[in-house]
């Protein structure tokens, strides 16, 4: 299971066939194989070492990566990739003032002019839809700290990506118990 592999330190999320990797923060130990083909993995940053970043590429060989704000590497801070019909941006968010802020998270994705922008930093899911686009965070699959939240609820995101149409599936982990919602965006 998923969350088994989160609580031993590993921190993804599914979109589809592809895997947005968000904020790793801990070194990649135990981890199992993920289910499924992987086209494409996109990464919110915080990778912290070079074998976060080796793991990734054993996942898949399209990895694309952001620099997050305990990154050394020398990752692009923002990132634009075109899956299917859609035009995603990657933001690792820290970059944000304030963090999570709609207007300026708005403001991103008119200047990258994406469909769908997925940013990280708080640790904490959130998605909606402003002005005919699409924001994501992911969340922490972890529950990492924040300092915006005194408890962080471990989260992780599947994206199916078909035609004109993106489903995620927010997975939660609450209680030790997984829940699982959806939210459907089209583009307009």
């Amino acid at each position: 299971m998923i969350f088994d592999d989160l609580k031993q330190g590993l921190t993804y999320k599914y979109f589809g066939r592809n895997i947005c990797y968000s904020e790793n923060h801990f070194l990649l130990k135990n981890a199992r194989t993920i289910p499924g083909k992987i086209q494409h993995i996109l990464c919110t940053g915080n990778l912290c070492s070079r074998d976060a970043y080796e793991y990734l590429k054993s996942l898949a060989s399209d990895v694309h990566v952001v620099r997050g704000d305990f990154d050394e590497a020398n990752y692009p801070e923002q990132k634009v990739i075109s899956v299917g019909q859609f035009k995603i941006g990657l933001c690792h968010g820290h970059q944000v003032v304030p963090w999570g802020d709609p207007e300026a998270l708005a403001m991103i994705q008119r200047q990258l002019d994406v469909d769908i922008l997925i940013f990280g930093h708080s640790h904490k899911f959130e998605a909606y839809e402003k002005d005919g686009k699409f924001y994501i965070n992911p969340g922490s699959a972890t529950g990492a700290f924040s300092p915006l939240e005194s408890v962080n609820t471990p989260s992780f995101v599947l994206m199916d990506i078909q035609a004109k149409s993106v489903v995620i599936y927010i997975y939660k982990l609450i209680d030790e118990e997984v829940n699982v919602d959806k939210l459907e965006y089209k583009l307009p």
